[in-house]
């Protein structure tokens, strides 16, 4: 099934900003949302000529009523929707215990309950119109929690990992899909600093991030090398060899 009307959130930068511009590419009809107004709608004139259609709306996921009056009237813009990416996040932290709580707490709010807020939007409209692929964005952090400064935006991750399986369960076999989405290092502005081997350039990651969401894959480590076999061998093996690679 082709996926025709899409709403990303996040969409003003980075990773949601360049899966609006594959989709745009391919020709479908997108509902842009996210914090800065100001950078969507150049977004918005730059994907003119390409997407079939382009709605933008401010809208901080935080806030938790304003979000499904958001969706709704986005989806009224684009005569409905068939997929919603569930995006938006913060990559704020530090490490816990040391005053500097506002970081960390920002980051769940943003990041668990910002997406929870977009489920519950997203799955009222998909109910009503009986089909539709909730796509959420979580993160190879999700499979094994990180220390340090990264801590409470490895378990706000996991918490989206978790939502999702659990919505998998109850929507099986329905015209309803969840996606579950873990990308690994991906040059963006939140992994800007992390000095790593392991880091994928904004296109490859964006790229890889877009066929699975088009195969709606029930859960996809992306890019696949080295993240998939990472995936497994993050589950199981003993902390101190774990810890080196988180």
């Amino acid at each position: 099934m082709t996926r025709e009307k899409i709403l990303i959130t996040g969409a003003s930068s980075g990773l949601g900003e360049g899966m609006a511009r594959q989709f745009a590419a391919r020709g479908r009809s997108l509902a842009l949302a996210a914090r800065r107004l100001d950078r969507l709608e150049t977004l918005a004139g730059e994907l003119s000529g390409q997407a079939k259609q382009v709605a933008v709306a401010s809208l901080d996921v935080t806030d938790t009523e304003a979000v499904p009056m958001v969706f709704d009237s986005l989806a009224g813009e684009l005569g409905g929707l068939d997929r919603v990416i569930v995006n938006a996040g913060l990559g704020k932290g530090a490490k816990i215990g040391t005053g500097k709580a506002h970081a960390n707490i920002e980051t769940v709010q943003t990041n668990l309950i910002g997406a929870l807020a977009q489920a519950e939007a997203a799955l009222k409209i998909f109910r009503e119109q009986n089909h539709g692929h909730l796509v959420l964005i979580s993160s190879m952090s999700a499979v094994r929690g990180l220390p340090k400064a990264q801590c409470a935006y490895s378990a706000s991750k996991a918490g989206v990992s978790a939502l999702g399986q659990g919505l998998q369960a109850e929507f099986a076999g329905s015209p309803i899909t969840i996606s579950v989405i873990l990308p690994g290092y991906i040059e963006t502005d939140i992994n800007r600093g992390v000095k790593t081997s392991m880091m994928s350039d904004t296109d490859s990651g964006v790229r890889a991030m877009v066929a699975a969401i088009e195969a709606e894959k029930r859960r996809a480590a992306v890019p696949a090398w080295p993240w998939a076999p990472l995936s497994v061998a993050l589950k199981l093996l003993p902390d101190a060899i774990s810890a080196k690679l988180v």
